[in-house]
């Protein structure tokens, strides 16, 4: 055994009595925590991610090719009409689609979209925004409202009325002296 590590005999142990540093300790660094705590950040309104308005119109653009694509495809398949033809109405559905797209787009969907999948971020962020706008409307909530400032106006009052108090009180102590 040399400098009181592992075992004075490896006799009846099972092992070979080789001492070896346990690789997978780990040891801490510091007992602070990684960032500062939350009362040291100076208060912070939440914002909502915005979504890339460029990404959105190429998926607008692309959902648009792809129901050309899927008439040309159809119709190509059948062989009843020419190349030429086949281009009119594939450039009459574009034109049509497209027009439609950016008729919705301007008003703005009817409700929340359903078919949104998990992966499409910015589609997500603008349904969000969207339904958090709609909520605000239909709760008449202010577009200037700041959180936590009824709480504010709240203790004001109190600290007005505390004071007008005190004012009457003095008045009162002064009339009787």
């Amino acid at each position: 055994m040399s400098d009181n590590v592992g075992l004075s005999t490896p006799r009846g142990s099972g092992t070979s009595g080789y001492v070896q540093r346990n690789l997978a300790h780990l040891r801490p660094r510091d007992h602070a925590a990684p960032y500062a705590p939350r009362d040291s950040f100076p208060e912070k309104h939440h914002q909502q991610r915005q979504p890339d308005k460029g990404l959105l119109e190429h998926d607008r653009k692309r959902e648009v090719e792809v129901k050309v694509f899927e008439l040309r495809d159809k119709l190509e398949e059948e062989e009843k009409l020419t190349e030429e033809e086949i281009d009119e109405q594939c450039d009459a559905l574009r034109k049509k689609l497209t027009a439609e797209s950016e008729a919705a787009t301007k008003k703005g969907p009817p409700g929340p979209r359903r078919n949104i999948k998990m992966h499409q971020v910015h589609e997500l962020a603008d349904a969000k925004i969207k339904e958090s706008e709609r909520l605000r409307q239909a709760l008449k909530i202010s577009k200037d409202y700041e959180e936590g400032s009824h709480w504010r106006r709240q203790e004001e009052r109190l600290k007005k009325t505390l004071e007008q108090q005190d004012g009457e009180d003095r008045k009162d102590r002064d009339e009787r002296r």
